[in-house]
């Protein structure tokens, strides 16, 4: 068996553009979980309390941060885009990239996080991106 750890797409927000994604391992899941677990425990308690729009402000920021740290976490690489005249790595597509290409990519490591669609309706966040982020579910072989 040759089992491929990452999975390169052709971006459809950004023709040309060519994003690997990790996929999910036990290892992976376990370094993912670490990253978030605080944070997902923080979005917890906002959601829990009245909701001031100070508690709102702030669960969008949490899952803004949950869904930074999943496309950091699951972005290996990207080609075919330059930023401010020089090749982007993951770090300066976060930072100042097209939002509508790191949505995509969130989407991307989400679905090989092994989120399924009812996970993923499920998680959604009041996120800049638009969807939130949990490190839940189940990973699947993509060749079974």
């Amino acid at each position: 068996m040759d089992y491929a750890s990452t999975v390169t797409v052709e971006s459809r927000a950004a023709p040309g553009v060519r994003l690997t994604v990790r996929r999910m391992s036990f290892g992976r899941r376990l370094e993912l979980t670490r990253q978030v677990k605080q944070l997902l425990q923080q979005l917890d308690f906002l959601a829990a309390k009245e909701g001031s729009v100070a508690d709102q402000t702030e669960a969008a920021l949490v899952a803004s941060e949950i869904d930074r740290a999943y496309v950091r976490w699951g972005l290996a690489a990207v080609e075919g885009i330059e930023i401010d005249g020089k090749p982007a790595s993951p770090e300066t597509l976060l930072d100042a990239g097209p939002e509508d290409l790191v949505t995509e990519i969130l989407e991307h490591v989400r679905r090989e996080a092994g989120l399924s669609e009812e996970e993923r309706k499920n998680c959604e966040s009041h996120s800049i991106f638009g969807e939130g982020a949990r490190p839940v579910g189940n990973a699947t072989n993509a060749a079974a």
